[in-house]
């Protein structure tokens, strides 16, 4: 054999070999790769607030909370810090003095109690959203700032519908000094001391209301008696001169006027 030819089946026999090696290498399976372990978090996790800062506008998160808060809180400002409660105890008496215990229904009365609230609060909310809210929302106010300049308004309504003896009663029992001044009653003594001077209001004009209906009810009664018809229930005979006396002499328009003029 020549060389040329022994070169050349050395040649192929390389070639044959190495290809034999390549195939059998891609034909073998290759074993799957380990799981990857976790990482760790790149940035801080969890709910976060932004204030706003202490100047400035607040953002839009505190703006919500802010407003939760005070939806939360706003049946108790209702009840506490307005004319509601003495308007709705008026209304209240008003009707157990005509003898009917249902008509209207508390739905009524607590509507009707609502809306007169809010006319006569009406010029107190908006000194508090003028000198307090808006302020604040414009970012001309810090927090502690708008709460007291907003709450002045509903502090001075509140001073001059409360008594004094309510006032130095809560401040004998909360073992405090005598204020100097009504701007510098805490808001814990008058808050208690108003809602019950609205109470003592509330009853002294159902007494008066009462008198009228009182004196129907004596009258039927003693009708009654003089007739021999005891049997027959009073108030059956006394509830249409009730109502036929509180329709003719505009019993609601008196009642509802009488309450918002002691007001203003």
């Amino acid at each position: 054999m020549s060389r040329l030819a022994k070169l050349a089946l050395a040649t192929g026999v390389t070639v044959g070999t190495s290809l034999l090696t390549a195939g059998a290498a891609s034909a073998a399976p290759t074993a799957p790769k380990g799981p990857t372990g976790p990482t760790g978090p790149t940035s801080p996790t969890g709910v976060t607030v932004d204030l706003g800062g202490i100047v400035g506008k607040p953002s839009t998160s505190l703006t919500v909370i802010l407003a939760i808060t005070l939806l939360s809180v706003a049946p108790a400002l209702l009840l506490m810090c307005t004319c509601f409660t003495k308007v709705f105890v008026v209304l209240g008496l008003t009707r157990n003095a005509l003898g009917v215990q249902n008509v209207p229904p508390n739905q009524v009365l607590a509507g009707l109690a609502l809306f007169i609230s809010l006319f006569v609060m009406a010029p107190v909310l908006s000194d508090v959203n003028k000198d307090g809210v808006q302020p604040y929302l414009k970012g001309d106010k810090t927090q502690s700032e708008a709460f007291k300049d907003g709450v002045k308004p509903l502090q001075q309504f509140m001073v001059k519908k409360t008594r004094k003896e309510e006032l130095a009663l809560f401040t004998k029992v909360a073992q405090k000094e005598k204020p100097k001044s009504a701007a510098e009653v805490p808001l814990t003594t008058l808050v208690p001391a108003f809602v019950l001077s609205e109470l003592k209001s509330a009853f002294i004009i159902g007494f008066i209301i009462f008198i009228p209906f009182l004196v129907i009810d004596i009258v039927v009664s003693a009708g009654l008696m003089s007739m021999g018809m005891m049997m027959l229930p009073p108030v059956m005979i006394s509830l249409p001169f009730k109502l036929l006396l509180f329709v003719l002499v505009d019993g609601w328009g008196l009642v509802i006027s009488s309450l918002v003029s002691s007001y203003h």
